[in-house]
């Protein structure tokens, strides 16, 4: 009988993060790859990365590759975390309510959720029973362990057990894309993975938080499920800061402050816009006059567009073919179709037409606070973060190719400066490069990108990178603030363009006597204004600084017999620059301190009998338990001084 040669186990070599390189006799799963760097690490591993892919830890590795351990504390732990927390509870409520089908259940931003479809409602008191139920899944400790299943026997298995959507699931997938499966305990689920060893990895730091409608598929057409959402944490720790900073956003949610302090409201008959009150929109003026005099000092000048222009025009600058879904439009009895402009840049372009342009002109600073008008789906409208109706502190800098570099080091010093002066010390940069859709050749765009990146490296400012999230008519940065309760918003931009001077034919006359296209560049501070004021009232909790606050004081009398001082009182502040109101009403001093505490007032100038014979005030200062007594002219220099904006002298 001839004898048959078993062929030998593949070699494997693994390279890890120090460089070391580990033999394997035969594929090694990341569990033995774990344990044979240290037992210590073989506890602490959770998954591993196979050439930057996290893989579970039982999965073999059958070929050569770069391979780091994935613990508690690495970048990638929450997600996996996350993600098992979703399997979790979808055993959870499969074990607690017989009959439910799971859907779909990701990790997401803070944590993750399942869609159910169920015929009767989830209620606040299930989430509580599901949420023990979850402990209990986690305390067993069930191992999770990847199969691949047959395509046409994992959707005739679902479909016996009634899961209906994930037979639909599978019958979508590619041909040739293998049908995974986890099972944990009696559980299953299909999922791509990768998972956690075992559900008791998942740890103790989860807890869910709401149930919301959501149609299958995002389809509108289709079925209502139930979206049950939780967030998880490495550990209770984490879980409680998390849970504490919700808290806080809840507090500072800007829309409950905008009615507390009477600032604006929003109504169904203009969703997306906001009808600004008295005390609202003298703080949008507040932060327009500050952006104009920061601008008028930087060489800016400064211009007004239509809102309403011909077809033809966003048509020749790109934004029809690339924007037109978030556009709204309206055609004339004579056959016209005009687009409410989604952005100042085209009408700038314009402006920078009229009469020729040489190059001893340029750099010119144009600036414009532009309302312009974005149709977002009514489900994505979020107070005065996400609006249809906006204005933005836009600029269009045109200037030389020679003069890019140092103008775009020139706008990110004065973002940054601004920064600090609204009290933004953490500001995080990230550069965002050629996008898939886009106008304009290779050659223009690693013309534009080197000029931008060469700002940043010039200045020596760190920055991360946002792989192809750039304007669609060049590259651009964005600069993240993070606010008093360590939360991320993107604020201002940067772009720098080339694409839309050569659409719209804007040229000056160089050095030789020939037309050249300027370099544009696309600049905002604060982005939205309506946004950036709703980001400082949560920042601030409402208590804004008092150089920016829509109300100084308030003077409010204790008897009537002070009304005519308090329009004395009232007057001298106005004079002196300072925003006041008056509150004379017949109700007690108490009363008007907390009402005028709610909203916000930094200072109240109390008058009453005393004030009066001896020409004082009593400054209250919100938040504070004492009155000081004051003369007259001290209170008002005194407030005066305070109420100069960072940018100016208190004694102009």
């Amino acid at each position: 009988m001839a004898t048959v040669t078993q062929p030998e186990p593949a070699r494997v070599t693994v390279t890890l993060p120090d460089g070391n390189r580990r033999p394997f006799d035969a594929p090694p799963t990341g569990a033995e790859i774990a344990a044979s760097i240290g037992p210590g690490l073989a506890k602490a591993a959770i998954a591993v990365k196979v050439d930057g892919e996290v893989r579970d830890l039982a999965r073999p590795i059958d070929s050569d590759a770069a391979v780091e351990i994935v613990t508690r504390r690495s970048d990638e732990a929450l997600e996996l975390i996350r993600h098992d927390a979703a399997h979790v509870m979808a055993e959870a409520v499969q074990e607690l309510f017989p009959g439910t089908q799971v859907t779909i259940g990701p990790a997401i931003e803070n944590g993750f959720y399942y869609d159910f479809a169920r015929p009767t409602p989830f209620s606040t008191e299930d989430l509580d029973v599901i949420e023990r139920k979850m402990h209990e899944i986690v305390a067993r400790d069930e191992p999770i362990v990847r199969e691949v299943w047959d395509r046409n026997d994992a959707v005739h298995r679902f479909r016996d057990q009634g899961e209906a959507y994930k037979a639909e699931i599978i019958e979508g997938l590619p041909d040739g894309e293998p049908v995974t499966v986890y099972r944990q305990g009696e559980w299953h689920d299909l999922c791509r993975g990768p998972h956690l060893p075992s559900t008791g990895h998942v740890g103790k730091g989860f807890k869910l938080l709401k149930v919301a409608g959501a149609y299958w598929r995002g389809d509108s057409d289709n079925e209502m499920l139930q979206r049950i959402y939780g967030t998880a944490w490495r550990d209770e720790k984490e879980l409680k800061a998390h849970l504490h900073q919700l808290e806080e956003a809840e507090r500072r949610d800007h829309r409950r402050l905008g009615r507390e302090m009477d600032l604006f409201h929003f109504q169904e008959e203009a969703p997306g816009s906001a009808f600004w009150h008295p005390r609202g929109w003298r703080l949008y003026l507040r932060l327009i006059d500050y952006m104009r005099r920061r601008q008028d000092a930087a060489g800016y000048v400064e211009i007004s567009t239509p809102e309403l222009m011909d077809r033809s025009l966003w048509e020749l600058s790109g934004h029809w073919e690339t924007f037109r879904e978030h556009m709204f439009t309206s055609e004339t009895d004579d056959g016209r179709v005009f687009a409410v402009k989604p952005m100042n840049c085209p009408g700038g372009v314009q402006v920078f037409r009229q009469g020729m342009k040489s190059y001893r002109d340029l750099p010119l600073r144009v600036a414009e606070f532009g309302r312009v008008h974005r149709y977002e789906p009514s489900g994505a409208l979020h107070g005065l973060m996400r609006v249809r109706a906006f204005t933005q502190d836009d600029a269009h800098i045109f200037c030389t190719p020679r003069q890019t570099e140092a103008e775009c080091r020139t706008v990110i010093a004065l973002i940054m400066d601004i920064y600090r002066d609204f009290g933004f010390e953490d500001v995080r940069i990230l550069f965002s490069d050629r996008p898939e859709k886009r106008i304009g050749s290779d050659a223009v765009w690693d013309q534009l990108e080197g000029a931008l990146r060469g700002a940043l490296d010039g200045m020596g400012l760190d920055y991360g990178v946002n792989p192809g999230e750039g304007a669609f008519y060049g590259p651009k940065i964005e600069f993240v603030l993070r606010d008093a309760i360590g939360r991320d918003w993107q604020c201002g931009t940067l772009q720098v363009d080339l694409n839309l001077p050569e659409r719209l034919d804007a040229a000056y006359i160089g050095e030789d006597g020939e037309r050249h296209r300027p370099v544009m560049l696309h600049r905002a501070l604060f982005g939205s204004l309506e946004r950036f004021l709703g980001i400082l009232l949560e920042h601030y909790a409402g208590h804004l600084p008092f150089w920016l606050a829509p109300l100084h004081a308030v003077v409010a009398t204790v008897t009537s017999d002070a009304d005519d001082y308090a329009d004395e009182v009232a007057a001298a502040a106005r004079k002196a620059g300072l925003r006041v109101e008056l509150d004379r009403r017949n109700e007690k001093i108490g009363y008007k301190v907390r009402e005028h505490s709610v909203r916000k007032v930094p200072v109240m100038l109390v008058v009453g009998r005393n004030e009066v014979e001896a020409r004082t005030v009593a400054v209250r200062r919100l938040g504070g338990r004492n009155q000081e007594v004051l003369a007259l002219d001290t209170a008002i220099d005194r407030l005066k001084v305070e109420a100069a904006g960072p940018d100016q002298d208190a004694d102009a």
